[in-house]
């Protein structure tokens, strides 16, 4: 099938680390939105939306490595999102973007996170934004606003977090309906809110099942601990890359300069959630995973809390950031509330002007 939409080119660009494909909107010039997909996705994710933004803008979108069309290079979680942030880093070079507004969804919301901090007085960000975003303390095992681990190991999150049926699906190329776990209905029932339906249901399929598998790829690798439940972060591929021993942004004060944020989110995301059917504790806490250690041990991981108390430091210092919450919508809500996400990313880009703060 054609997974590109019309007015929609795509075109692999060469770096110093890897060669990324990226999608742009023909003939389009202007200031460069950058769109960065999470995990089990790609590109093809944000065509929809490339193609509504505003005519002044230059719609651009990469894959990550292990997803899509750019390069398969292994990923070495020890370094968090870092193999991803340096990566985009190397396109916008690449691309000769003196200038840019960041969009990163998901765990592409810590990627553009990691991007920032790592390049103080360099980073050429415009503006942020952040949709429904990985916390910036990771995903699985901690607890607190301030992220704490619950165990010294991190047991709980990473590789072994994969479940193994869809990774079997994902591998077979399911492309049916016919199992809560095989990928269509993974993303009607948790990319999106249902009962919505989103338009280019079969390209966002193919989207998914571009993501490359194994150790080094998707879920990753996994070690055995004591510690509830069993398992702990390996040291490469992609849950491993936000696993709290891995992945941490704690303080976003040394910025500089601090372009403006917009947080955008679903009020139904079930994802990214202090209440995500994705966290092992708040499944442990259903009784869905025996042993639970119990909530002064082991609570549900407040994701969304803690994203709101690194913004609000971010804000003490300088910063400025707007969080939005969108009703009736899922993790994605450029999926499932286009009009809304788009007018509200607008009004962003708008606001910050083409070089931002």
């Amino acid at each position: 099938m054609d997974k590109l939409l019309a007015g929609v080119d795509s075109e692999r660009v060469g770096t110093d680390r890897l060669t990324v494909a990226v999608l742009s909107v023909t003939g389009r010039g202007g200031a460069a939105v950058l769109f960065v997909h999470g995990n089990v996705s790609s590109s093809l994710f944000w065509q929809p939306t490339m193609l509504a933004l505003p005519e002044e803008y230059r719609p651009l979108a990469i894959d990550l490595r292990g997803f899509g069309e750019t390069d398969p290079e292994p990923v070495d979680a020890t370094r968090g999102l870092r193999d991803y942030s340096d990566d985009l880093g190397a396109a916008i070079g690449a691309l000769g973007l003196d200038s840019v507004h960041l969009v990163g969804w998901s765990m592409g919301g810590g990627v553009v996170l990691q991007y920032l901090v790592d390049r103080p007085g360099t980073h050429r960000v415009a503006s942020l934004t952040l949709v429904d975003p990985v916390s910036p303390f990771g995903f699985g095992g901690t607890k607190g606003i301030d992220g704490m681990l619950c165990d010294p190991d991190g047991a709980g999150s990473g590789g072994g977090a994969g479940n193994p049926e869809f990774v079997e699906r994902l591998a077979g190329k399911d492309r049916t309906d016919d199992s809560v776990l095989s990928p269509r209905q993974v993303l009607l029932a948790h990319y999106v809110k249902p009962p919505h339906v989103p338009d280019h249901l079969d390209i966002f399929v193919e989207s998914m099942l571009s993501t490359r598998l194994g150790d080094d790829f998707y879920p990753g690798d996994s070690r055995r601990v004591d510690a509830w439940p069993g398992f702990a972060p390996g040291d490469r591929g992609v849950l491993n890359t936000m696993a709290p021993t891995h992945f941490r942004i704690a303080d976003l004060s040394g910025v500089e300069p601090k372009p403006p944020v917009l947080w955008l989110r679903g009020a139904d995301d079930v994802i990214v959630s202090d209440a995500s059917l994705y966290d092992l504790a708040y499944l442990g806490s259903l009784g869905a995973v025996p042993g639970w250690p119990g909530d002064q041990a082991w609570p549900p991981q407040p994701m969304v809390a803690q994203t709101r108390a690194v913004l609000a430091g971010y804000a003490a210092a300088g910063g400025r950031y707007r969080e939005v919450v969108i009703e009736d919508s899922g993790h994605g809500p450029h999926l499932d509330q286009p009009e809304r996400f788009r007018a509200e990313l607008a009004g962003h880009l708008a606001e910050a002007g083409p070089g931002g703060a």
